[in-house]
């Protein structure tokens, strides 16, 4: 098992903020979603649901997107997603990281000293977050503070950000393109800052290792921001924040 990661650390203030359905005027909802689609084990609300707080911040980026990019939209690719749903997606990583490598996933969680096995989770949590069950750190999107987007031009076709959101390698760091000098490149950093200074307009933080992931009120967000707690804890479905 990794060490936790160090914004888990932040102390908690939950604040109760509701726990709402995703939309508003250039907001697109990218269906079907790909971890439900897989099997994730979603219970009684959807994965396009963030915390009113969020939301609201989320709906004014996409309407500043409209001054230099009139007919573009934010696509919403994945928002709050339960614990389980979190260890589902990192057992799949793992296991879809092994086959690329044509390494047998049983046989290394079995002997998961091995330095084989320690290589691919290393990989896996550089991009996704300890599905830990502990009230005191939870996930990024469990809380319903973090949404993975991307961009949709005006005929509605995805923009071309340079990797697909979830791939886990350098490529996906958001500044991986920023030293290039081939064009098509630069035009990706270029696109890649757009969204990100949209997003930081209203205070989101980005995860220093995916272009796509953005988050406002949780640990990261708090641990990043230099400030003494997180707004978010995790979202039980019977939860008042439902």
């Amino acid at each position: 098992m990794p060490a936790p990661k160090p914004y888990s650390k932040i102390p908690i203030n939950e604040c109760h903020d509701r726990l709402v359905p995703i939309q508003g005027p250039h907001l697109k909802i990218l269906s079907p979603h790909p971890y439900a689609a897989l099997g994730a084990p979603y219970g009684i609300y959807s994965p396009f649901f963030l915390r009113q707080k969020v939301l609201n911040r989320l709906q004014q980026a996409a309407i500043a997107l409209q001054e230099t990019n009139p007919g573009w939209a934010i696509a919403i690719y994945d928002a709050y997603r339960p614990i389980p749903v979190q260890q589902f997606m990192v057992d799949h990583t793992f296991n879809s990281l092994a086959q690329s490598q044509n390494l047998d996933s049983q046989q290394l969680r079995q002997c998961p000293d091995t330095p084989a096995a320690q290589s691919l989770w290393h990989q896996v949590y550089q991009f996704w977050a300890l599905p830990s069950p502990d009230p005191k750190m939870p996930p990024p999107h469990s809380t319903g503070g973090a949404v993975d987007i991307t961009l949709c031009d005006d005929t509605g076709k995805g923009v071309d950000m340079g990797t697909p959101i979830d791939e886990c390698s350098p490529r996906s760091f958001p500044n991986h393109f920023a030293d290039t000098v081939e064009p098509d490149a630069i035009a990706i950093h270029r696109t890649r800052q757009r969204l990100a200074r949209l997003l930081k307009e209203q205070e989101f933080i980005q995860h220093p290792n995916e272009w796509w992931h953005f988050s406002w009120g949780d640990q990261l967000w708090a641990w990043q921001g230099q400030r003494a707690t997180a707004y978010f804890g995790a979202i039980a479905e019977n939860s008042d924040e439902q």
